[in-house]
């Protein structure tokens, strides 16, 4: 399983996790099967807030889980759309999240969780 993590800057797997995905600078991307660990760099973060692509956030790379700090609704439906789940983080590094992910102990967002704007109404802290 590919695993995406929202980060603020690639420190690999002791990254930390970002507050948000749409705007998040970068992506650490796990490989559960062979431990491979890569980066992506958000490819939409110039975009109008409430417009991200989640797609183009993550420049068409495949995953198949995404774990972030925040979310917001259209971005969750779009990855969601895809096939992609998206879990909120708990544990503040990629690490911990990992960890958490691979024993089924991080909640999958729902659209109550996501983001209404940066003026309230973020389920994230």
């Amino acid at each position: 399983m590919k695993v995406c993590f929202a980060v603020d800057q690639y420190e690999g797997i002791d990254s930390f996790i970002y507050g948000h995905f749409g705007s998040a600078p970068a992506f650490v991307v796990v490989d559960t099967v062979d431990d491979s660990v890569s980066r992506i760099n958000n490819g939409d973060l110039g975009h109008v807030h409430g417009a991200c692509n989640p797609i183009m956030a993550l420049n068409g790379s495949e995953v198949d889980a995404v774990v972030v700090g925040g979310i917001g609704a259209g971005a969750l439906r779009g990855l969601n759309a895809k096939g992609i789940r998206v879990f909120a983080a708990v544990d503040q590094t990629v690490r911990g999240n990992l960890a958490l992910i691979k024993d089924n102990k991080l909640p999958e967002m729902t659209m109550q969780q996501t983001c209404a704007g940066h003026g309230g109404g973020c389920g994230h802290h």
